[in-house]
Order: structure tokens, then C-alpha cells, then sequence
């Protein structure tokens, strides 16, 4: 009896069709003949899944009591006794209920493969273990009902179920998921757009991968080497040369012309780490390669045309770029190139491009040589060594009564001539060569003390001697040469690095920019000098570290940066190859100090932008609908002052009642040019505390008329930080706002909710709505949207609104009402250190 195989429908979310899929997948297969059973599947009073059981054999469930009340699960015993060809298995990261056979349900599926039963099942994305943590900080909701990933990897077929989100919505709007009274909560908590496009974006990630991982096991387990065209996939191979950046957008020009094209950048290094490619320039092509979507890799190999194909086929790549070679005509004596012996051996699976650009043919260029720098110290004792340790030797040998043999004296000398070239380098060594070869001669083969030799065996092992110690002194001089080499250019590459990445940071800390400096070169204090003109004096930008320097000639470094800027440095002289380096950290220094007062002025220039706009519209505000409630008030004092005119005591009312309520809009008006004129000035500074929101939002309702609004404020809801007084005045401008646009008879609701660490309090209203291009200008000052049914005020409410909250570290955006109708979402965060409340009714729900 062989294993079952297990096929599932994957979904973003709830609502979006696994189940309906499963059970038409169970119709088709009874139609096939097939025997084909239901062993749990729940329909959640959704009448079209409700239909589809129909004509399919429902396998009767197991009842459970658990605290005094009755559930039902799927009784696995009675489907291993029924024991069908397929099952039918809904909702595999189910929690059982405590009593059945298996915790989980996924557990009961395993039975029922191992059994040698086929399961169809269905799971949603956000149910997978490994994502619990994305899911949670995307929703706001933990999911407590997960499902290993490996046991969702190992099923021989995965479907992705997917939906776009507005059709999602408008399906719940429309109550094929849940029942009218949930739909609201729904569609504003766990259905929000952004929620449901991000758990799609990665149900169709997950899904893309599992597919690559099948395309690959199939691959390896046929050893199928040629590529797959499944789609574009582009390596580039980089030099390190200037040309790089042009094969990098070339081929992501190539990868743009199909669907899911990818670029791969990759650089091949030989095994030894010694390259003379520019660690500079392979940082500025490892950013342009990722700015433009695609990735970079670092690949080992002596056989740079062999590692490339091999990559290229690892990565089932269809496309290579390479560019033309930028050695001379003479160079090609010595072999055909990369390019040419790439695309002769690439068969016809891999396309290669060989990319023209202007470095072709102006030669590769040599390696800059790097002294080996080992300091003054070690030279004298690579010296000292090289030529008075073979004197002292000699001296000690002769005077010692031990005959060692010439084998044995010959590998002391030797001995001191490695030590000489890993002290001093090569030139100590030779001299040590050439120093024990004399002595050798001279004291130890007869005739000694004389320069000839009687023994030719002898004149054989002083030249023997001679060459080997020049052969080690070289080779340990080399290697130590490279050592430091590669030292230097890997401190190089992490200090380019670095300041490539504080690029790509916007970082424009200029202070932090020189500290770096003071620290990478151990000087005692670095100076940013500027000047207006060749005769103005030079003045300090920045500085770090004590004693700066005034002018370039009184630093002991200089780095000049264009005619007007120059980086100082004092503490010590700075090698040349160490100016390399110097000169971008001082490129860098004069770039941040230009964003910086370039970002100053931006700011000047929006602070008088912004002022003129408001002071115009102050003055419109003023002319316009400041002066309709003074007219309004004017007329009806003239009038009851009027002595021609008897007015009755319901006409003195009810020009009463019209002063009050003018004087009561100018007093709006007021406060509300006040309250923005404070947070333009900066001057709003919150008392932040612990607040229940059922004590605010009912006293901020005060100003709208008895029925505009409808109040739903739980009890349970945690606390909030935030300021009472600013909260009042916003949510009062929030929902005169809203019962302003509303129809007549259909009131505005104010509702509020938990949502993981913070609580959203929303105002819904079924007024025209604001299209999505004008959803953020409405909180600008002085913005109306349209004409406002009711209309009175300068378009402050919802500026002043959005001021506050965001004062007190809360957000406030808009959202469309499904139905019809625009929803202001207030966010604000609960009380530091207390618990969450639990997650609603429908989080539970809709999880399953």
C-alpha cells in the first residue's frame, strides 16, 4: 500500500474561493469515477459553497463536549473504515477540539495519507508557520492556528486560489462571506486594501518559489543541464571596469522586454583573492545592479569562462552579457578572451550578448604594484638579521667543539635568510644569501678559510644553497607582499563600501561624515575648509577633534575638493596610496555639506511658500466667510434696535437665536485660524496621558445636531496616550466634517476597535466620497472638497484635525466607505506596557 498524495488550494485570505475550488475538484473527480468522499468541510453559511456539497458523500462527523458545550470534528476512524480513494479535508491548520484523536488537523491529514488516501485540503497564506511574525505586523492579528511550512512543501500539488483584492471587498460588501452585521468590521480591520494586497503579494511569492523548487528537483533528478526558458534570466559578467555599468543596464533594458525577467550580476574572483579590479568600482556596480531590481554575486574561480557558464547554468539563466574585451590587438596572442570562448562553449540553450562600450580596446592595465610598507623597525632587523645573524652564527659555530656537518650548517643559514625576508622583504634575504654562501665557503668546506672549494660536491651544495635561499627569500617575500596587498585593499573596500552605503542611506550627518575620517586615518582632527573666492580667507564648514586647522598649508594633510572646498587633516603625513581613499571621503564630505544646506534652503523656501499661501487664504477666510456670520449678526442687531418696528416675542427670539449662532461659527472659525496658526508655528506641545476614549468622543459629538451621529465606544477598549483637550478638538472637527457631507437621515457612525498595539477609532459617512487623487489634499488648509451641502467654514477642520493627531503621535487618513461614502480612520497608540485586548470576533473568523 503506497503513500497518498496530498494536493492543496492555497488563498491570501478568506473569502477567496479554496473551498468552493476543493469541492468542485471532488465533483470532477466523481465524474471520472472516482470515489470521492467529504471528511470535513465547512461552509460557514456561504450559499453557493453550501450548494456545491450537493451530489458528494459527506462522512458523518464526531461529536465532542468541551466546557459544557457541543462541537463537531472530522472523525477520522470512520474515514480509514470508509476508506475512499480521495477525501475531502477542509481548513488544514484547524485546531481540534481537546479530545480528538490529533491536535492538529493537519495531523489527521497525515493519517489519512499514510493510509494510502488522497487528500484534497485548502490553507491560507497567513496560516503558514514561518510567517506568523509578516502576517501579525501586516494585519495587526496573530494567527494561533498554524501549519508547519514543510508539511505544506511536501504536498505533491499546490494551486494558488488568488483574487484581487477589490473584487474581495466588493464580494464581502456584498455578504458572500460573512453576515451583513460583520461586513462593516470586516472591510475596515482585517479586509483593508493594504492588508490584502500584501497578504497576495505573498501567497504569490510563496507559490512562485515552490514552483522553482519543483522546476529544480526535476532538473537535477533527470540531470538535465541545458536551460530551461521558463523565463528571462540574465547573468552579467563583470570585470570590475569601467564598463560594467553599461552591461548592467543593458541587460536590464533585456530583462524589462519580457514578463518576470531577473538580472544577476556576478563577478569572478580567482581562488587566490588577488585581483586588479577596483573595489570602488564594483561597489558602485553592486548599487546600480540593485537599484535596478537585479542582484549581485561574488563567485570564486580560476577558469573565469568556465565558472561563468557554470554559474549561468546553476541559475538556469537564458541570456549572458559580456562586454568586448578591452585588450589591444597585441594581447590576443596570448588567447581568445573571455567573450569569445564564452559563447563557443555556451551551446545553444544560452544566448550570449557581447556589449560594445567606450573602454574597448584601450588596453585591461596592470595592477598599481604596492609596496610592502613594513616600517622602518623591521627593515634595520630584516638587515641585522640578514647580515649579522650569519656572522654570528659562524662565530658560534667555529667556536663550538660539534662537528653538525655541512647539511646541517647549510639549513641554520638558511634558517636566518627566511628570517631575514620575513622581517626586512627580499633585499635582507639576498644579502643573507649571499653572506652565508661566503662563510659557508670560508669556514666550513675545505680548504677553509680560502675561497676555493676542493670538493666539487661541495661547490654543488653551495650553489644548491645559494639558489634555494634566494628561491625562499623571494617566495616569503611575496607572499608577505601580498598579504598586506590584500590587507589593505579589503580595509579599502569596507571604507568604499561604507560611504557608498551612507549614500544610499540619505545620511547627512556631516560631523559623523569627518569623525569617520579621524577615525580611519588615526589623526588627531579633521577640518571641512571653504572659501567664496580665490582672495577670501578660508572659513571652517565642519570639524571634528581638537587643534583643527585654519588653512590647507597648516594641515599635514590636505585634500583639495574642487576650487573653493578642501578637507584638512592634522596628526601625521598620510602615505600617497593613502590619498586614493582620502579623496572620496573628501568627494563625499563636499557632497553631504551641499545636501545640507540645500535641504536648509528647501526648507526656507517651502516655510515662505506655505506662508504666503495661508496668509492668502487668511485673507479670502476673512473676506468672505468671516464677514457672512457679522453681516448675519449686524442685520439682526440693527434690527431689534430698530425703533419703527414692534417685533413680537417669537421675532426677538428668533433674532436672538440668529446672533447666537452666528457669533457661535465665528468663534469656530476662530479658534480653528488659531489652532493652525499655532501648528504652523510649532508651538502645539501635547500633555500626554493615559485617556479612555468613551470619555473624549461623546463630549467632542456636543456640536453636531441630537441623531447626526451614531456612537460605538466598547468599554473594553485599552487606554490611550494621547492629549485629551487636542483629542476633543479633533474628533469634533472629524465629525462636523463628516455630518456636513452626510444625507439627511442617514447618520454618521463613530465606531472604534482594537488593532494589535493600537486602537482605531473611525468615522464613517455616506456622503459622495473623495476620489483617491484628492484624498490627501482635503487636509490641506483651506481645502474644501466639492461644495459642501451645508457650507460654512475656511476648510480648516480636517487640517487642524490631522495636526493634532499627528502632535500626539497618532495618524489620521481617509478611506472609501464600501456602499458609498468616505471613512476617516484616527490611529492612536494604547498605553505603553499593557496588555493587548483580545482580537475581535470576526480576526477569529476569518483566520479559519
Amino acid at each position: 500500500m503506497g503513500r497518498g498524495k496530498l494536493r492543496i488550494y492555497l488563498g491570501a485570505a478568506p473569502g477567496v474561493g479554496k473551498t468552493y475550488a476543493m469541492l468542485s475538484e471532488g465533483h470532477r473527480r466523481i465524474e471520472r469515477g472516482t470515489d470521492c468522499v467529504v471528511a470535513f468541510v465547512e461552509h460557514h453559511g456561504r450559499p453557493r459553497t453550501e450548494v456545491m456539497l450537493h451530489g458528494l458523500e459527506q462522512v458523518p462527523r464526531r461529536n465532542l463536549e468541551h466546557r459544557g458545550a457541543t462541537f463537531t470534528e472530522m472523525d477520522v476512524d470512520a474515514v480509514l473504515a470508509r476508506k475512499p480513494t480521495v477525501a475531502l479535508v477542509d481548513e488544514l491548520a484547524h485546531t481540534n477540539v481537546p479530545g480528538s484523536r490529533n491536535s492538529k488537523r493537519w495531523q489527521d491529514v497525515v493519517e489519512l495519507l499514510a493510509a494510502g488516501i488522497d487528500v484534497v485540503s485548502t490553507v491560507n497564506i497567513q496560516h503558514l508557520e514561518s510567517l506568523g511574525d509578516v502576517v501579525e505586523s501586516i494585519t495587526g492579528v496573530r494567527q494561533k492556528e498554524t501549519v508547519p511550512d514543510e508539511v505544506v512543501r511536501r504536498a505533491d500539488q499546490i494551486e494558488l486560489v488568488d483574487m484581487s483584492p477589490q473584487a474581495l471587498r466588493r464580494r464581502m460588501a456584498h455578504g458572500n462571506i460573512y453576515t451583513s452585521d460583520k461586513v462593516d468590521a470586516a472591510l475596515s480591520n482585517y479586509f483593508r486594501p493594504g492588508n490584502l494586497t500584501a497578504l497576495r503579494e505573498l501567497a504569490l511569492l510563496w507559490t512562485a518559489d515552490r514552483v522553482d523548487e519543483y522546476l529544480q528537483q526535476y532538473r537535477g533528478e533527470h540531470n538535465i543541464r541545458s536551460t530551461w526558458q521558463a523565463r528571462e534570466r540574465i547573468v552579467v559578467g563583470l570585470t570590475g571596469g569601467p564598463e560594467g555599468r553599461t552591461l548592467i543596464r543593458r541587460a536590464t533594458r533585456l530583462a524589462e522586454k519580457g514578463a518576470g525577467g531577473e538580472v544577476l550580476a556576478v563577478y569572478i574572483a580567482r581562488s587566490d583573492g588577488l585581483t586588479a579590479a577596483s573595489p570602488k568600482e564594483l561597489a558602485v556596480q553592486r548599487t546600480l545592479v540593485e537599484d535596478l531590481g537585479g542582484t549581485f554575486h561574488h563567485v570564486i574561480g580560476d577558469d573565469v569562462p568556465s565558472a561563468l557558464l557554470e554559474f549561468a547554468r546553476g541559475v538556469n539563466a537564458t541570456q549572458i552579457v559580456l562586454g568586448s574585451s578591452r585588450r589591444r590587438a597585441w594581447q590576443y596572442v596570448f588567447g581568445p578572451g573571455v567573450g569569445q570562448t564564452v559563447a563557443r562553449e555556451s551551446g545553444p540553450d544560452l544566448d550570449v550578448h557581447i556589449v560594445t562600450h567606450s573602454e574597448v580596446a584601450k588596453g585591461r592595465g596592470l595592477p598599481v604594484a604596492r609596496g610592502a610598507r613594513l616600517g622602518r623597525s623591521r627593515i634595520l632587523g630584516g638587515w641585522l638579521v640578514g647580515v649579522g645573524g650569519p656572522a654570528a652564527l659562524a662565530l658560534l659555530l667555529t667556536h663550538v667543539d660539534a662537528d653538525l656537518g655541512l647539511a646541517n650548517d647549510m639549513l641554520l643559514f638558511l634558517a636566518l635568510t627566511v628570517a631575514a625576508a620575513m622581517l626586512g622583504g627580499f633585499l635582507p634575504a639576498l644579502a643573507s644569501a649571499a653572506v652565508g654562501s661566503f662563510l659557508l665557503n670560508w669556514f666550513f668546506t675545505p680548504p677553509v678559510h680560502r675561497l676555493t672549494i676542493a670538493d666539487p660536491k661541495n661547490i654543488v651544495a653551495i650553489t644548491v644553497f645559494l639558489g634555494v635561499a634566494m628561491a625562499v627569500a623571494s617566495v616569503v617575500d611575496l607572499a608577505a607582499r601580498r598579504t598586506h596587498q590584500a590587507a589593505r585593499l579589503r580595509a579599502e573596500s569596507e571604507v568604499l563600501s561604507y560611504l557608498a552605503g551612507s549614500v544610499l542611506r540619505g545620511e547627512t550627518s556631516l560631523d559623523a561624515l569627518l569623525e569617520r575620517v579621524r577615525e580611519t586615518f588615526s589623526m588627531e582632527s579633521v577640518t571641512l575648509l571653504e572659501r567664496a573666492d580665490e582672495i577670501e580667507p578660508w572659513t571652517p564648514a565642519a570639524s571634528v577633534g581638537p587643534h583643527p586647522a585654519a588653512r590647507p598649508e597648516d594641515a599635514d594633510v590636505d585634500m583639495p575638493v574642487g576650487d573653493h572646498l578642501a578637507l584638512a587633516l592634522t596628526g601625521r603625513v598620510l602615505p600617497a596610496e593613502d590619498r586614493r581613499v582620502l579623496g572620496a571621503f573628501a568627494a563625499q564630505a563636499a557632497v553631504v555639506l551641499d545636501r545640507q544646506r540645500l535641504v536648509g534652503e528647501a526648507e526656507e523656501a517651502r516655510k515662505l511658500a506655505e506662508g504666503n499661501k495661508i496668509r492668502t487664504s487668511l485673507l479670502a477666510a476673512v473676506s468672505h466667510d468671516l464677514r457672512t456670520p457679522l453681516a448675519s449678526i449686524k442685520a439682526s442687531v440693527t434690527s431689534l434696535r430698530s425703533d419703527d418696528v414692534e417685533w413680537s416675542e417669537e421675532d426677538r427670539a428668533e433674532l436672538l437665536e440668529g446672533i447666537e449662532a452666528g457669533a457661535d461659527r465665528l468663534d469656530h472659525l476662530v479658534g480653528n485660524l488659531l489652532d493652525m496658526s499655532r501648528l504652523q508655528t510649532g508651538t502645539v506641545t501635547p500633555l500626554i496621558r493615559a485617556v479612555d476614549l468613551d470619555e473624549v468622543v461623546p463630549m467632542a459629538l456636543g456640536g453636531v445636531p441630537d441623531g447626526s451621529a451614531e456612537l460605538d465606544i466598547p468599554e473594553t477598549l485599552p487606554m490611550v496616550e494621547v492629549d485629551k483637550g487636542l483629542l476633543e478638538r479633533a474628533v469634533a472637527n472629524i465629525v462636523e466634517n463628516a455630518v456636513k457631507y452626510s444625507p439627511d437621515g442617514r447618520p454618521v457612525s463613530v465606531a472604534a476597535s482594537t488593532l494589535g498595539e493600537r486602537v482605531e477609532l473611525r468615522v464613517v459617512d455616506r456622503g459622495p466620497g473623495v476620489p483617491d487623487e484628492s484624498k490627501d489634499g482635503i487636509f490641506e488648509p483651506f481645502q474644501r472638497f466639492g461644495d459642501a451641502p451645508r457650507g460654512a467654514g475656511v476648510g480648516l477642520g480636517l487640517a487642524v484635525a490631522r495636526g493634532f493627531v499627528e502632535a500626539m503621535g497618532g495618524t489620521l487618513a481617509a478611506e472609501d466607505t464600501p456602499g458609498g461614502g468616505l471613512t476617516m480612520v484616527l490611529t492612536l497608540r494604547t498605553v505603553r506596557g499593557a496588555p493587548p485586548e483580545p482580537a475581535a470576533e470576526l480576526p477569529a473568523q476569518a483566520v479559519s
